[in-house]
């Protein structure tokens, strides 16, 4: 029976308060009674003692059950809230009917105001219990935290709304933190003096440093989800420069579906500090194109790709297939794909866009409505080392994949595109916006739809500038920056990946597609807040040293050359560059010759490409600047 019951601790609890409530209806049936006659007892008469004695039991069974059936004995009291206040009001909207029911059944003759002023004081004393529990709980918890150790954590609370509020009751609440919350910042100024669940709310994002150093503030909990980017950053560029550890709520779809709570805090990363609203896609669009479709992923093993594969494989395609070169990407996507979803009818294929004949035989077998081109070589650097690998994987890669898809009857073609492809300085740009050209020359030569999508930096990417930066300040530093001038468009892989699928949906054929991505980040200031957010102070901890800029690196990079134009599309964060004209035949032509030469493994590579791509600006070196000469 012991161990019953300590299994079953809530059941000690109920009996518990089933006794008060039935001590709390027999006392306020009594009150009322005495308070009819002035509390005098011996002025009762014996009749009205006698029906209070005939009707409690009634009154106390019936209460108990309603209780029970409200399920007001299995709630925990010491949280209780409106929500309990409102069962315990819907239960005695029932009681009254079956107190007026029980009246008439057992014909009994008490006065009237008996029946009011009972009911009236049973609610009172009912629910007073409760409250006073709550009340009992809390101070009790308070003042064990005081006398206990001081607090791991001194927390300052950004946001005084919902989100806030839940978290101050959580951190207050619980046995398992060892924190204290000391104040909260909140840019309403109504808000100021106020308290929140005992809590001062001290000022605005202005007295941030000031109150961390004033309450000593070891943490900060970013409680506002439902804020825009660029307040966001600036409240957050605030609090990164006291030195604290910084939390933030996941989103606003968390307070939604009541989900903020402390073990929901994450610590705020570099995403944060951007300053630009997430975009948003129309998911019910993206279904509409892959739902029961047959879909593609070319480099369905990379950053993106597997990003992609993740998507739409959420989009119940017909059959997905994954094509990569790397068998360890690959199976690394393939098997979370299987895991996470059971009924995906999923084809996970190794081979080269640069194999011809591979490439034909996956797409006539298979024979997808939608390929998705994410494969390609894309490191600035290394590219430049090895121009001809980027033509051969790149550019003929993309061909290769475009005129397959053509021959097959290929619905739709999206072509995975970077801002480095306008204007181009390096050979990775300039070999994508030949990439793109192909995308636009193959859209006039077939009925498949070809697209491609241009965006900016993908933050943690394989070879981004964040994963780099990461390792650097875990190995002691220094971190590395090109030049202090440099800036760089960023966005996040599920964004990129959203928008390639909204692309999909818009995409009627020539198109390239193009993301508003709010203003530029610098790389100086993206590698010295990781810094701080990883607990280090920039020049002093971590040093910052800056490497000049490499080959074929720009200051800044641009998202639309000047002759493309731009129109809105229903996204407003997602515009339309106009194809440019260009002759099908001689482009055709050149791509053969740029084949070859690539196969030959010509030193004049970049020379071929800057006569297609005329926006190519590339370094010459000594030797062709003296045949030149």
């Amino acid at each position: 029976m012991k161990k019953y019951f300590s299994e079953h601790l809530w059941m000690q609890r109920a009996i518990v308060l089933a006794f008060i409530d039935v001590l709390s209806i027999l006392l306020s049936y009594l009150l009322a009674l005495l308070l009819r006659f002035d509390l005098i007892f011996s002025a009762v008469p014996r009749e009205y003692i006698e029906g209070y004695i005939w009707s409690m039991p009634y009154w106390v069974i019936v209460t108990v059950v309603v209780f029970y059936a409200f399920r007001l004995y299995h709630s925990i009291w010491r949280f209780a809230g409106f929500e309990e206040l409102k069962t315990l009001i819907q239960a005695y909207i029932v009681l009254l009917i079956l107190y007026v029911a029980g009246m008439f059944f057992m014909r009994l003759h008490m006065p009237r105001s008996y029946f009011f002023m009972g009911y009236v004081l049973s609610i009172v004393l009912t629910g007073g219990s409760r409250i006073a529990y709550r009340l009992l709980s809390s101070w009790t918890k308070k003042n064990n935290k005081e006398k206990a150790e001081e607090p791991a954590d001194r927390v300052m609370v950004i946001g005084g709304g919902q989100a806030g509020l839940a978290v101050i009751k959580e951190m207050i609440s619980s046995n398992h933190l060892n924190t204290k919350v000391c104040c909260v910042i909140d840019d309403n100024p109504n808000k100021k003096g106020r308290v929140l669940e005992g809590v001062p709310i001290v000022g605005n994002r202005n007295d941030i440093v000031e109150k961390v150093k004033e309450y000593k503030i070891t943490r900060i909990v970013y409680a506002i989800p439902a804020t825009t980017g660029a307040n966001r950053k600036a409240i957050l560029n605030i609090c990164k420069d006291t030195g604290c550890k910084m939390q933030t709520v996941p989103g606003v779809y968390q307070l939604l579906n009541e989900e903020v709570s402390v073990t929901k805090l994450r610590d705020v990363e570099i995403t944060d500090l951007l300053g630009r609203a997430q975009v948003k896609v129309n998911n019910c669009e993206i279904m509409k194109v892959l739902k029961d479709k047959v879909v593609m992923v070319t480099g369905g093993g990379g950053s993106i790709g597997s990003e992609l594969c993740r998507q739409i494989a959420s989009a119940q395609p017909k059959t997905l297939i994954i094509f990569d070169i790397y068998e360890n990407n690959a199976y690394e996507i393939q098997q979370e794909l299987r895991r996470k979803y059971h009924d995906l009818h999923l084809v996970t294929l190794i081979g080269s866009v640069r194999n011809t004949k591979r490439v034909n035989s996956v797409i006539e077998k298979y024979r997808p409505e939608i390929i998705f081109h994410a494969a390609a070589h894309k490191h600035v650097p290394l590219m430049e080392e090895s121009p001809n690998e980027a033509i051969k994987n790149n550019v003929e890669g993309t061909y290769k994949v475009a005129k397959a898809a053509a021959k097959y009857g290929v619905h739709k073609f999206v072509l995975i595109s970077t801002d480095k492809a306008v204007n181009p300085t390096n050979i990775m740009g300039a070999s994508k916006r030949l990439c793109e050209m192909v995308v636009q020359m193959m859209d006039r030569r077939s009925d498949t739809d070809f697209v491609a999508v241009r965006f900016g930096n993908v933050l943690g990417s394989n070879g981004s500038v964040i994963p780099l930066f990461k390792k650097q300040i875990a190995e002691g530093g220094p971190v590395t920056v090109t030049d202090k001038r440099i800036i760089r468009y960023f966005m996040t892989i599920p964004e990129a990946v959203s928008l390639i699928l909204q692309a999909a949906y818009y995409a009627h054929g020539g198109e390239i597609f193009i993301l508003d991505m709010g203003e530029p980040v610098k790389i100086d200031d993206l590698a010295r807040n990781l810094i701080r957010l990883s607990g280090y102070v920039p020049d002093e901890d971590i040093k910052i040293e800056y490497t000049g800029l490499r080959p074929g690196e720009k200051l800044y990079e641009e998202l639309l050359m000047d002759e493309e134009g731009m129109t809105e599309t229903e996204n407003k964060l997602i515009f339309i560059g106009k194809p440019i004209e260009m002759d099908d035949e001689d482009f055709k032509k050149k791509l053969d010759l740029l084949d070859q030469a690539s196969r030959m493994e010509s030193d004049r590579i970049k020379e071929l490409v800057a006569q297609i791509v005329p926006t190519y600006q590339y370094k010459k070196t000594e030797g062709q600047q003296q045949k030149n000469s």
